[in-house]
């Protein structure tokens, strides 16, 4: 029997030229312009130049020119939305997975894993690119055990990390594991581009042992590598590693591998392996107290908040404010589609503000612009991308994304409230990336959405079909 928790996917790496930056100067002109570290600007301008922020005030100051101008009109400008935590190959199994237990809801979502080829896995990473794209998103950081989002992504032409994972619970497989995951980001790095880089995700406390964790952190230094991990998730898990317990410690103990108490919590067990010192973005994080939170802010980790998923799957409520308060970059995740169904970072920043008022019973906590930080800057930062993007400063990378304001929204008192608290679920009008347009009247350009989401349906087909199977073998026992 394997010792890991998943299978891996087989290996192929297509083979896709960077995505072509834009060239020349272009204006564009919005109702309202956010630019998230300075005030809001009623009728304002942002000019682009090439790939970088040239300019930005209000229309009636913006410098004369001859080059095009884009009026966005009755709409908000923004920079581009930063999705700090994806699983983009699981686009396919949207609703899938309903209503299971999460140790259940995991080990299925292995067992469909492992139907996928990997023609079927960039598909349906592609689709939820496209997804992404028209949600106003133009970052993503995402993990899979295999290349499919990390070539949808540089395919596509959006910004991101392809967070590569690793897993191995026992640690006599600690060496082979890490040999592994050497081999494949040495593959996958022959691919970067400016906008696509390669990073490392030892998966879980649950699936990763201390030995794999402590060959991981030591690798990503040497290679300069990004890291990325999911940690205080679950009740399953904060048993496993502060008692020895639970059903992973079960399932554990089925494969032949000793299973006793690691770390007084898993952020404890992070550190002690040498994570936490490479600054790592630390997923979910839903299972954390003080002693916690302030290990992650001496460390300058980034967090991935996922509130929609980490209440689908009835983890609890992550404890954001005190993040904050603390001085974390806390960004924002809409996490896989198999538990989310929907990726709408704009959705997220809502529910993020008022579940945080809901846990603290605190009317004032939090407000629309923290919302809005949350999608952009703060995610930005939590990658370590805060210099580059995540807001409308000149000399940073044009990404932006515009959302119109419909007559059903109106009036308009503050946009920050509008964006966060009337129009969340609203396509992006317009979407630059790199100086790029990549979505234009809510459209993506050059991608056919109705044909990448049939070639995703026809997989789903086949995944309905094995789930049906499944469950009649398990009821014939």
């Amino acid at each position: 029997m394997p010792t890991s928790l998943f299978q891996r996917t087989a290996e192929k790496s297509v083979t896709i030229g960077a995505f072509p930056s834009a060239t020349g100067r272009v204006r564009y002109h919005a109702r309202w312009v956010l630019p998230v570290t300075a005030p809001a600007i009623e009728h304002g301008t942002v000019i682009t130049n090439g790939d970088r922020i040239e300019w930005v005030g209000a229309r009636a100051q913006a410098p004369a020119s001859d080059t095009p101008d884009r009026d966005l009109g009755e709409a908000i400008l923004v920079p581009g939305l930063v999705n700090a935590h994806t699983h983009l190959d699981l686009t396919v199994m949207r609703g899938l997975l309903e209503e299971l237990p999460f140790f259940q809801w995991i080990r299925t979502l292995t067992g469909a894993r492992a139907e996928l080829k990997t023609d079927d896995l960039v598909a349906s990473a592609r689709l939820g690119v496209l997804e992404g794209l028209r949600a106003g998103i133009t970052t993503f950081a995402d993990t899979a055990p295999a290349p499919a989002a990390f070539d949808a992504m540089r395919e596509l032409g959006v910004r991101g990390i392809a967070y590569r994972e690793v897993f191995g619970p026992d640690p006599k497989s600690a060496s082979a594991s890490l040999d592994d995951l050497r081999r494949a980001v040495r593959a996958m790095r022959t691919y970067q581009t400016p906008l696509v880089r390669v990073g490392v995700s030892p998966h879980a406390p649950y699936s990763v042992s201390d030995a794999l964790f402590t060959g991981v952190a030591a690798y990503s230094a040497e290679q300069d590598l990004p890291v990325a991990v999911h940690v205080a998730e679950s009740m399953d898990e904060e048993d496993l590693i502060a008692n020895g317990a639970g059903s992973y410690a079960a399932f554990l103990h089925g494969r032949k591998i000793d299973v006793a108490p690691r770390a007084r919590t898993s952020i404890a067990l992070l550190e002690r392996t040498g994570i936490l010192a490479r600054r790592a973005l630390l997923i979910h994080c839903v299972r954390v107290d003080h002693a916690d939170i302030q290990l992650i802010a001496g460390h300058g980790c980034g967090v991935a908040h996922c509130p929609a998923s980490n209440a689908k799957l009835g983890h609890g409520v992550a404890p954001l404010a005190a993040m904050l308060e603390s001085n974390v970059h806390v960004g924002l995740g809409s996490d896989s589609m198999a538990s989310n169904n929907r990726m709408d970072l704009l959705a997220e920043a809502r529910l993020a503000v008022l579940a945080a008022r809901a846990l603290a019973r605190r009317d004032n906590l939090l407000d629309s612009r923290r919302a809005l930080e949350l999608a952009t800057i703060d995610g930005a930062r939590a990658l370590g991308m805060g210099g580059t993007i995540g807001s409308l400063e000149v000399g940073k990378q044009a990404d932006l994304a515009a959302f119109a304001l419909p007559s059903e929204c109106q009036p308009v008192y503050d946009p920050c409230d509008a964006l966060v608290w009337a129009i969340a679920g609203a396509a992006a009008s317009c979407v630059v990336i790199a100086g790029r347009e990549r979505v234009r009247d809510g459209a993506v350009i050059g991608a056919d959405v109705v044909a990448a989401a049939a070639r995703v349906n026809a997989t789903a087909v086949r995944l309905a079909a094995w789930k049906l199977s499944r469950a009649c073998s398990t009821d014939a026992r």
